[in-house]
């Protein structure tokens, strides 16, 4: 539970400040500081997941931006965890912004994955992996290290490659 709550106040600084951040207000700039700190707090209790563990891989091909190539993934791979995750997104989807206090669950896990996606937009990152030069021939060699990346043993939902190349080509 404490790890829990250190992600969800990071997921709410950074959602309340990554947007002015970019624009280049210093004190959002500092929130994010902040936020990342925390967040770094509570995986570092935990581990990581499948969304890093295919992040990681983009940098090594790509030379793709570590936080860009999360930010591309992180809706598909919400999308592909949101049936183990329980009332988590709900807590999420709250920490964006969202008022899904009285939204079924579904619903509630498709706001936060929206919100995800918003975030991603209003901040110009891709929204394609085409966009940092992905190629369909290479996706069977990034699964493959996504698979074995140390990251991906975290999430929670095991994830086997054939199923990690279907959210590569979601995310082309």
């Amino acid at each position: 539970e404490l790890t829990d709550t250190l992600h969800l106040k990071a997921i709410e600084i950074i959602a309340r400040s990554l947007r002015s951040s970019v624009a280049g207000l210093p004190e959002a700039v500092e929130d994010m500081a902040l936020g990342q700190y925390v967040a770094g707090m509570g995986f570092s209790n935990v581990g990581l997941g499948l969304v890093h563990g295919m992040a990681h891989p983009l940098g090594a091909f790509y030379n793709t931006p570590h936080g860009v190539a999360n930010a591309i993934l992180l809706p598909h791979v919400m999308r592909y965890n949101a049936a183990y995750t329980g009332e988590k997104y709900r807590q999420i989807a709250q920490a964006m912004g969202a008022d899904v206090a009285h939204a079924s669950l579904e619903q509630a896990r498709e706001a936060a994955i929206q919100a995800v996606e918003a975030l991603n937009r209003d901040v110009g990152i891709p929204a394609s992996l085409k966009e940092v030069g992905v190629r369909e021939d290479d996706i069977a060699e990034l699964a493959q290290a996504a698979f074995d990346d140390v990251c991906t043993g975290g999430n929670p939902r095991e994830a086997k490659i054939e199923e990690i190349e279907a959210l590569y080509r979601a995310a082309m």
